[in-house]
């Protein structure tokens, strides 16, 4: 009786170290996805008056025009800064 409460500790223990380093992993991964973004093309999905969304690297992202100028839906888009999850374009000329 003893040694199987033992193992059923031990499986639980485990399973919660390995839960948390699954957990640490994903934030992790989460938040250097907004670094990638520094550059990348996109568009403004809906527009920037002063805040709005674009789509950048099939993504959606709430966004603001660097300089506050509106920036209609359909623009071009290139991220300049990040601003937690606020994402800092300026309007690229064709």
């Amino acid at each position: 009786m003893e040694v199987s409460l033992l193992i059923a500790l031990a499986l639980a223990i485990l399973t919660g170290v390995a839960l948390l380093v699954v957990a640490l992993w994903r934030h992790k991964k989460a938040s250097g996805g907004e670094v990638k973004l520094l550059g990348e093309l996109g568009r403004v999905e809906s527009k920037l008056d002063p805040e709005g969304t674009i789509i950048v690297a099939g993504e959606l992202w709430l966004a603001k025009s660097i300089d506050d100028a509106v920036i209609e839906a359909g623009a071009r888009v290139r991220v300049i800064r990040m601003d937690g999850h606020l994402a800092l374009v300026e309007m690229v000329r064709r």
